[in-house]
């Protein structure tokens, strides 16, 4: 990587002497732009250079799945691999849905604070008011704004809490499904009809819950792998179960659909600046089992160093996904898959996604970089 890195400074370096050069050399013909040239050559770079990295991933891990990689409306790097249905042996395609898991959990912080927007709910609310079911003192005192960045202390709902709410840091898909039910108290509409709304707004035409997909395109998922193969029964409509819960992870969509939203999302088209900032903003602390250290926000987790990025993991039961969104440069990067082997664990499953996100982290670095030098 840094070899490879290293190669590129050398060529962005002979590219500007070249601009410097042709224009010592004549002054009639029409003057160079010199960005333009430059960020050209950053982008058949980026391109080249994702090719060789993530095609290797797919390689090493015979990776079931779909990832992409865009900048802004352009595309960088785009591949599908293997089965949406391992019975029939129907391939992954460009339209291929799939179970995205807890990066659902964005779409339902922007839902709430879409409720704020309107005036029928402030994240300082405590939920007891909103919720009969947090009417008790052991819940009394828990504000959306504790549910939103899971400081709340709760874990399952019915439980003693965790800690104190707001004193650490605790996450909790109880949390978020409650989130859901505010939604649809103060809107007076069901969850499924107001996160169709969203969709609509960002343009997601493929998208859906597990309560109400009517498609044909979904992928279906399975534990083991391509060889040793058990389908998830009830999919999708397991995912608006108690057990999961819709606002919590029952989301499906595409690798087209969710690079619609993170452009919609950050590009300012969904919520007021004021309140994106809210999302954003770190608000707590998480240790991740397998991504380490990080900021979380509003649904959001976010790199503690650099570069500046937003993402989520997902995981439901043979989909493993991660949605990561690098705000300077308006790159998105979506990977999902449809089967996991959890007997080796979810470190196992979710390495191809850490190695993908390893290398885009790098990749971000570099282009701010040279871009700084530009």
């Amino acid at each position: 990587m840094t070899k490879k890195i290293s190669l590129f400074l050398l060529f962005i370096l002979l590219v500007s002497n070249l601009i410097s050069c042709q224009k010592e050399i004549t002054r009639v013909s029409k003057p160079i732009d010199k960005n333009a040239v430059v960020d050209s050559t950053i982008t058949a770079f980026q391109k080249t250079l994702l090719e060789q990295q993530i095609d290797s991933v797919f390689k090493k891990y015979k990776f079931n799945g779909s990832i992409a990689v865009f900048k802004d409306s352009l595309q960088l790097y785009r591949k599908e691999n293997g089965f949406s249905d391992f019975k029939t042996k129907t391939k992954i395609d460009s339209t291929t849905i799939f179970a995205i898991g807890s990066v659902s959990k964005q779409f339902t912080a922007a839902l709430v604070l879409l409720q704020m927007e309107q005036g029928k709910l402030n994240v300082a609310d405590k939920a007891s008011k909103y919720l009969k079911e947090f009417q008790i003192k052991e819940y009394e005192n828990i504000m959306i704004h504790q549910l939103l960045n899971h400081t709340s202390g709760l874990n399952t709902f019915g439980g003693k809490l965790m800690f104190k709410s707001g004193s650490d840091f605790f996450y909790s898909n109880d949390g978020f499904n409650a989130l859901g039910k505010i939604v649809e108290t103060v809107s007076g509409k069901s969850y499924d009809d107001n996160v169709q709304e969203l969709f609509k707004k960002a343009g997601m035409k493929n998208s859906s819950t597990g309560n109400i997909f009517e498609g044909h395109n979904f992928a279906s998922a399975y534990l083991g792998n391509a060889n040793n193969f058990q389908v998830v029964p009830n999919m999708p409509k397991r995912l608006g179960s108690k057990d999961i819960g819709t606002p919590a992870g029952g989301i499906l969509s595409t690798i087209d659909d969710l690079h619609l939203w993170n452009n919609a999302l950050y590009g300012g088209k969904i919520l007021k600046p004021e309140t994106l900032k809210q999302l954003t903003s770190k608000s707590a602390e998480r240790h991740h089992a397998i991504l380490g250290k990080m900021g979380y926000g509003y649904g959001i987790m976010m790199n503690t160093g650099k570069p500046e990025c937003y993402f989520h993991s997902g995981y439901v039961k043979g989909s493993p996904s991660l949605n990561i969104y690098y705000p300077q440069s308006k790159t998105s990067v979506i990977i999902l898959s449809n089967i996991a082997d959890e007997e080796k664990g979810k470190s196992s499953t979710f390495r191809p996604h850490v190695e993908v996100k390893k290398i885009t982290d790098n990749l971000e670095n570099t282009i701010l970089q040279l871009k700084s030098k530009h």
